[in-house]
């Protein structure tokens, strides 16, 4: 895969790293389903393409957000995220929040290059492909690179957070 100069947090930590990954641009529409979206403008099995989500822990004294990657094919689990993170319960992060710790858009929130690192989750499905595509950082660009790479980067656990 061929790497591209740096634009994004994404993009300079993936070259910083000496990871190897291809970018993948599109014109962006003014959508709700982003993700929809990406599968559609580059044609990929939207099995194969994460997006990335935030979410905090529910009825804490002490607030805390974590990430969860799961198939835009499919929803995040709470509850498995939950779980899996030793929680109780999870809720989706208000997306002003989502935005402001990650730095990133809603709809380019990318899980590389987040300006807080959050624990991270990555669904289980990622392992089972060579490459996997999510978020290079804004609305419109997609970076692929191998689900190892990814979980690494990002210090993530690969677990089974998502659902049909």
């Amino acid at each position: 895969m061929a790497k591209k100069a740096a634009g994004t947090p994404a993009l300079d930590i993936l070259t910083a790293a000496g990871i190897p990954f291809s970018v993948h641009e599109y014109d962006h529409e003014v959508q709700r389903h982003f993700g929809d979206e990406t599968v559609a403008a580059l044609g990929v099995p939207a099995a194969r393409v994460f997006k990335t989500l935030i979410a905090n822990v529910v009825g804490s004294a002490k607030p805390e957000l974590a990430v969860g990657v799961v198939p835009v094919s499919g929803q995040l689990d709470l509850k498995a995220l939950a779980r899996t993170l030793g929680w109780k319960n999870a809720e989706m992060a208000d997306p002003v929040v989502a935005q402001r710790s990650s730095g990133y858009v809603l709809g380019g929130i990318s899980p590389l290059g987040q300006r807080t690192r959050l624990r991270t989750v990555v669904d289980q499905s990622a392992m089972s492909y060579e490459t996997v595509l999510v978020s290079g950082g804004h609305r419109g660009l997609q970076v692929e690179l191998a689900p190892a790479d990814l979980v690494r980067l990002t210090h993530a656990i690969v677990a089974e957070i998502g659902r049909p």
